[in-house]
């Protein structure tokens, strides 16, 4: 999820754009927003008929189900609203100290393209 938000947060900065609001974490919110819910949606579909099961072995089924579809539906909350509130919150307090365009600048000549980044900068910042 960081990685959409970075990516439009560097897309804002590469054109230009002012970022002083927090349309760059929508942005990359949105672009997550359709697999997540596709996947959400799936295993929910999957998982409700077990959880409506009457019958035998029903008593040993639930209660494995039951977490599965807790932790699908927190998960989805985590990912679509709580992680892009944090990483707006991190780069406002960044944006404030004057240390946003620092950081992207040597983000951006530091680790190339996005996939590149993901990887080298991961590497590199685990060292």
């Amino acid at each position: 999820m960081v990685v959409y938000l970075r990516e439009a947060l560097q897309q804002r900065i590469a054109a230009g754009v002012p970022i002083t609001n927090d349309a760059a974490a929508i942005e990359g919110a949105v672009h997550r927003l359709r697999p997540k819910l596709m996947t959400v949606t799936a295993v929910l579909a999957s998982l409700a008929p077990i959880l409506a099961e009457s019958g035998i072995g029903s008593d040993v089924t639930k209660p494995i189900v039951a977490p599965i579809v807790g932790g699908m539906i927190t998960s989805t909350t985590h990912a679509l609203i709580l992680v892009p509130g944090f990483f707006v919150l991190m780069k406002q307090r960044a944006l404030r100290r004057g240390t946003l365009a620092a950081q992207e600048m040597h983000n951006r000549r530091n680790c190339g393209s996005r996939f590149v980044r993901v990887i080298k900068c991961t590497v590199t910042q685990s060292r």
